[in-house]
């Protein structure tokens, strides 16, 4: 039964549906009373965040004569709102629709979402880490304005405390208390395989150390974060975090993390790369890594290169999955139990 077909005979469900109305505009409100400006930013491109881990959506624009060039749907508002960054914007966060291809059959995914990206100059990612627990405590005190002693979210039979102090964990912590793993002495593929081969999972020769350590993260620290309390992973190992400032303590780590709550990734964050040479090196690998896979080629944004050659000030952000946090908020297991169009429906075969 399509979603219109259900809210025919069910008009209690709208609710449900209309709680992404309120979630926009209490997030309009957390930032623009906090002197962030609102930023609209393109969905067609000419390049996008050179990013291998993603499959992109190409098209072709065609000017009145019919002449064409290759055109992008975009994956983030990433690079557009960098590029403001350097001419001075300040604060700034985009709610805007993004695409990221292959994604169906999913209760986590839709191809066609809904983002909120941040940014916060002179601050770096734990700055942004208190702008995330502040803004999801925001959205909850107001939609749930009688609540009494703490702050307690239900998800899906999980009992949540959102008070402060959020779980604050490494990723090298994590990867030690759930896997039994000492990342640090996994780092090279070598030593990774070996480790993996032990625990069962099936390694090839072609497996590069990226694949390895999702499949291991996945399967073994995913399903552990943001159950009773939400979970702030932090410091990825920096191949894991293609646009994300390296620690100067150790090179090896990104500083970067990711939200999680009640099971569900929501949101990902890293002090922003500044540098156009590292980054665009950075492109490159990113660009032979998504030859190798076989997936859809597009340029490195050239334009975003300059933008740094500029200079971007010191900043960090932070993008999150609307759809995901209206799941949260509306208790629902299911992506498509808040979408009024989801793509499984759209394109379900006859």
């Amino acid at each position: 039964m399509k979603t219109w077909q259900k809210l025919k005979q069910n008009p209690k469900l709208w609710s449900r549906y209309l709680l992404r109305g309120q979630i926009y505009a209490l997030i309009r409100e957390f930032f623009v009373s906090r002197n962030f400006i609102e930023i609209e930013i393109p969905l067609l491109a000419p390049a996008l965040p050179t990013e291998s881990y993603l499959e992109i959506f190409a098209t072709k624009l065609l000017d009145r004569n019919r002449n064409s060039q290759n055109a992008y749907l975009t994956t983030s508002p990433e690079m557009f709102l960098k590029k403001l960054l350097v001419a001075g914007a300040g604060n700034c966060f985009s709610i805007t629709k993004s695409f990221r291809n292959t994604e169906t059959n999913s209760f986590l995914h839709n191809p066609e979402f809904s983002i909120l990206e941040w940014y916060r100059v002179n601050a770096n990612y734990k700055d942004v880490m208190k702008d995330t627990e502040k803004l999801i405590l925001y959205i909850y005190e107001q939609l749930k304005p009688n609540h009494t002693n703490k702050p307690i979210l239900t998800y899906q039979n999980q009992t949540i405390d959102l008070s402060l102090p959020w779980q604050r964990l490494s990723v090298t912590q994590a990867f030690s208390k759930f896997a039994k793993i000492d990342l640090l002495s996994n780092l090279t593929l070598k030593k990774l395989n070996a480790t993996a081969s032990k625990k069962g999972y099936q390694i090839n020769n072609q497996n590069t150390w990226e694949e390895v350590y999702n499949q291991i993260y996945l399967n073994e620290i995913e399903p552990h974060l943001g159950k009773s309390k939400p979970t702030i992973i932090y410091d990825f190992p920096s191949s894991m975090a293609a646009l994300a400032k390296k620690k100067s303590s150790d090179p090896q780590f990104a500083e970067r993390f990711e939200v999680y709550i009640g099971g569900l990734e929501l949101g990902d964050a890293y002090s922003e790369l500044t540098d156009a040479i590292e980054q665009e090196e950075r492109f490159k690998k990113e660009l032979q890594e998504i030859k190798r896979l076989n997936k859809t080629r597009y340029p490195i944004d050239s334009d975003f290169i300059t933008a740094l050659k500029t200079g971007l000030p010191r900043c960090s952000g932070l993008a999150m999955g609307l759809d995901r946090l209206i799941m949260l908020f509306a208790n629902v297991p299911k992506i498509q139990d808040i979408l009024f169009f989801p793509s499984d429906e759209l394109w379900k075969k006859p």
